[in-house]
């Protein structure tokens, strides 16, 4: 049975994500902590997503944040313009000229390589996205006026604070109340939730959020923490791609959850930073459905492949309605993504069909 996506015509946007995002500093092929200069762009993981379908799929997409009204948040904006998404929900809170009340986000990442892993190391504390709060935006102009067919958000929004959670929430539930479906990427971060009850407190706020969700996306790691859920087999000292565990895993969940409808999860074994097996599963309606396995994959900066993976599933299922289709777009996506710089997508739809078809690296002329 097809999931119900409303239909185009009746509504203003495609997708609507809420999220933060943040402006990545990236020192190319070298590290933060020795760089003399850094490429900038934006990023976010809630907002890959919504970006990824407007860029490279050609969706109508707005995202719900909040920006600190200074230079760095208009750069933030531009940033999100060029990339085609709407800004229009975008709050601005007033400056106050030091960073003491609000502030924007800042994300210094290393794309890895070799032996060394890719690293983080996010600044985004008091930023305007992490005191968003219930009654900050108008859900009803959003999904009752104007209308999205998707809304999609994720566990790094929801960990930012106790707030962000409850209206991550209110959210969903505003989505659910006017047929939206929902999707939420888990995206377990232990930095995030570690000085706000830890564990127990990421089961406790995604248990109640995954109550709302159609299309529920995460790894082995996101289940296991954000839920609750045990991969039968796996954990950090398992190498190789554990399906059958995965599969196990997932008719558990939808067992808890009826309500969701897909869930789809992608499967990496990193044997460096630069090669890694890439995959992808999906279940929906009863059925698993994998994406075409690539294995010792290169890759050039692993940071939003995941998201990447994201918004070439719900792309599949807007366009097809097929979970066998959804499943291999979001792989192919997700992994051309990982061969270009920075956390958003530089595919093209042409691209990801050619891969999706099976085809080369040749070169194209």
């Amino acid at each position: 049975m097809a999931i119900e996506i409303k239909d185009a015509a009746s509504c203003q946007y495609d997708i609507v994500s809420l999220g933060e995002v943040m402006l990545r500093f990236d020192p190319g092929d070298g590290r933060t902590r020795t760089a003399r200069r850094f490429d900038v762009w934006e990023g976010g993981g809630e907002y890959n997503v919504a970006r990824g379908l407007r860029r490279c799929f050609g969706k109508r997409a707005a995202v719900v944040t909040a920006f600190a009204e200074n230079d760095i948040g208009r750069l933030l904006e531009d940033f999100i313009l060029q990339g085609g998404v709407d800004t229009k929900f975008i709050n601005w809170a007033e400056f106050d000229g030091l960073g003491r009340n609000v502030r924007n986000g800042l994300n210094f990442t290393e794309k890895g390589f070799g032996v060394r892993g890719a690293k983080g190391t996010p600044d985004r504390g008091l930023t305007a996205a992490m005191q968003m709060k219930p009654g900050d935006v108008d859900w009803e102009e959003i999904f009752g006026k104007q209308g999205s067919r998707w809304f999609h958000t994720g566990g790094i929004f929801a960990a930012l604070s106790e707030t962000t959670a409850e209206l991550t929430i209110e959210a969903c539930k505003a989505a659910k109340k006017h047929g939206t479906i929902v999707s939420y990427d888990l995206n377990y971060r232990p930095s995030l939730w570690k000085s706000i009850g830890g564990l127990a407190k990421a089961q406790e706020v995604n248990r109640e959020i995954a109550k709302y969700v159609d299309v529920m996306i995460g790894n082995e790691e996101d289940f296991t923490a954000s839920l609750g859920f045990e991969v039968e087999g796996v954990s950090e000292h398992v190498t190789g791609l554990q399906v059958d565990s995965f599969k196990n895993m997932i008719k558990n969940a939808v067992a808890d959850f009826p309500n969701f409808h897909v869930v789809a999860t992608t499967l990496r074994d990193v044997h460096t930073a630069t090669v890694n097996d890439w995959g992808a599963i999906c279940f929906h309606d009863g059925e698993f459905h994998e994406a075409t396995h690539r294995p010792k994959m290169e890759i050039y900066d692993r940071v939003g492949g995941g998201d990447s993976f994201a918004s070439g599933l719900v792309y599949g299922f807007m366009e097809f309605n097929d979970a066998k289709q959804a499943v291999e777009y979001g792989a192919a996506h997700g992994a051309l993504a990982m061969t270009t710089p920075g956390d958003t997508t530089m595919a093209t739809l042409d691209e990801v069909k050619k891969l999706v078809g099976g085809g080369s690296a040749r070169v194209d002329r």
